[in-house]
């Protein structure tokens, strides 16, 4: 690989990295007092603490970067239209879901949300992983994490239907 073609795979995981955590700052914005908030909330028995969120959604945003670096490496966007169309709506679910849920207390628009993102990262899954079974691959622990996020949208939802209306 040329030194030009190395950079502009630099450049592409780059601009991968700042677009997934763009998305990510959008939704942490909307997060600032949701420690306190989260803290206030009943929480069922398996809800874990609040220091695990932070970690984790950095970690799953990093493999979301990757994920999509790796289909662009293999035809670009208007190759792979449809599939970016579908990454690319599910980050905004993602950043939306924080404003519903900590933002905003709207417990059964975030479920509703959260329920829709979770068929956009499932249907990316399956285009990604048509283009580079790795690319799918790394977005499955998301999947994971959205679902177990979803049940406890769910949960905190239903114990806290004053706060969460």
């Amino acid at each position: 690989m040329g030194s030009d073609s190395k950079l502009k795979q630099l450049l592409g995981l780059t601009a991968w990295l700042l677009v997934c955590f763009a998305a990510s700052a959008i939704g942490a914005v909307a997060s600032i007092q949701a420690k306190s908030f989260y803290a206030d909330l009943v929480q069922p028995a398996w809800a874990p603490p609040a220091w695990v969120f932070g970690p984790m959604w950095t970690l799953l945003y990093a493999m979301m970067a990757i994920s999509a670096w790796l289909v662009w490496r293999s035809g670009g966007l208007r190759y792979h239209r449809f599939a970016f169309s579908l990454f690319f709506a599910q980050l905004i679910l993602n950043g939306l879901w924080s404003w519903l849920f900590f933002a905003w207390h709207l417990g059964a628009l975030a479920f509703l949300d959260i329920v829709l993102l979770w068929l956009l990262i499932a249907a990316t899954i399956v285009c990604f992983w048509r283009v580079r079974p790795v690319a799918g691959g790394l977005l499955v622990p998301y999947l994971l994490w959205v679902s177990f996020a979803a049940a406890l949208n769910f949960s905190l939802w239903q114990l806290n239907a004053e706060l969460l209306g």
